[in-house]
């Protein structure tokens, strides 16, 4: 528990990683709305540099500002025109991919009326994409589609039932004696089990790589990783032996009654991003018997001490954004290999503690899983 709390902790500072990068020369005004806009909304705009413009009519406010970032890190000032409206735009270019953010309008917190939410840092947050040049991997293209259901299921330890989010691939239920191996995903503190298929289009990316032939299909399991509500800076209060009864002895059996699964140890695995990856060390490392395949995405590192007896183990994964920590999974990974176990690192570049450190890290994945 100890190590959970001091690995989970580095996660969280982590998560304040985003920041803007000082662009050279004129920006570009080749703004468009962004794809996460309301509908018929014009701003957000984003151009093909990466900077972001935002529109805000509060004619009586004094001051309002953009915090961009999963816990509101990152900040745009917005100034006021002679209309009342107030405009602004990142002093350089983000990140690729996508952004919380929301507005604060003389002290209070805001979503934008112009763009779609997420829920994000305990809260609906508004959302921004900014244009990856590998976004191709995670469009939505003419293929064959999964589907992704919700499902309740009953969980007696926790007194109600419990959501989560159910992928299929496409072709599931045609042939009724087809089982298919499953992928537990576990989603960032802050965030619940629709941030998978909204932020991370964990979906398409599955329907992109089925298509191409990439992958053998399988199911993915997205369910909501908090047993006990605790706050920011309190994370020491979460205990992760309630989680992990829900998912080992609630979850997992239900899943395994009511889907087509393979229900043993070698067809599956778990994998968590940010806290969702310490919840996937310590429930893998508590329960060596359920899982043959781990991954920590931006979710710490294991060491062959750690996993010295897990005689099935077959894949660790290990990784985590280029402005993140990626010495440090690139070592960790170097030193399981050099213990015999099978090990993969990968380092999403330019990017760190969001979505598309954790959209590439699937794409990378999912290859990997269920070879057998």
């Amino acid at each position: 528990m100890k190590l959970f709390s001091l690995t989970l902790a580095l996660c969280m500072v982590l998560s304040g990683s985003l920041c803007f990068a000082q662009a050279d020369g004129a920006i570009e005004e080749d703004f468009k709305p962004s794809t996460l806009n309301q509908p018929g909304k014009e701003y957000p705009m984003v151009n093909s540099q990466g900077y972001a413009r935002f529109r805000v009519e509060a004619p009586e406010a004094q001051s309002v500002s953009v915090s961009l970032g999963l816990g509101g890190r990152g900040g745009t000032t917005l100034t006021k025109n002679e209309e009342g409206v107030w405009m602004g735009t990142t002093e350089g270019p983000m990140d690729e991919g996508f952004h919380y953010y929301h507005l604060t309008i003389d002290g209070g917190v805001f979503n934008d009326p112009g763009a779609l939410n997420f829920y994000g840092s305990t809260r609906w947050e508004s959302g921004i994409e900014i244009p990856a040049h590998d976004q191709d991997f995670y469009a939505l293209k003419d293929v064959l589609h999964g589907n992704v259901q919700q499902v309740l299921f009953p969980s007696k330890s926790t007194g109600t039932s419990r959501r989560a989010f159910v992928y299929t691939p496409p072709g599931y239920g045609k042939d009724q004696t087809k089982r298919y191996p499953v992928l537990y995903l576990q989603h960032g503190w802050g965030e619940d089990e629709t941030a998978w298929s909204n932020q991370g289009h964990a979906n398409l990316i599955m329907d992109n790589l089925i298509a191409e032939g990439k992958i053998k299909p399988f199911i993915i399991v997205m369910t909501y990783g908090m047993t006990n509500e605790v706050r920011w800076g309190h994370m020491n209060e979460f205990k992760i032996e309630n989680f992990q009864t829900v998912l080992v002895d609630e979850l997992i059996p239900y899943i395994d009654t009511n889907f087509s699964t393979i229900a043993d140890q070698s067809h599956r695995a778990m994998a968590g991003l940010s806290m969702g990856g310490m919840e996937t060390k310590t429930i893998t490392l508590n329960k060596p018997e359920v899982f043959s395949y781990y991954a920590l995405l931006s979710g710490g590192i294991y060491s062959p001490e750690d996993v010295k007896d897990h005689a099935k183990l077959k894949l660790i994964f290990l990784s985590c954004g280029s402005k993140e920590r990626p010495d440090g999974v690139k070592k960790a990974v170097d030193t399981l290999k050099e213990a015999g176990f099978n090990a993969v690192s990968y380092v999403s570049e330019g990017t760190a503690h969001e979505f598309l450190t954790w959209r590439r890290s699937l794409l990378e994945l999912a290859p990997l899983l269920f070879k057998d």
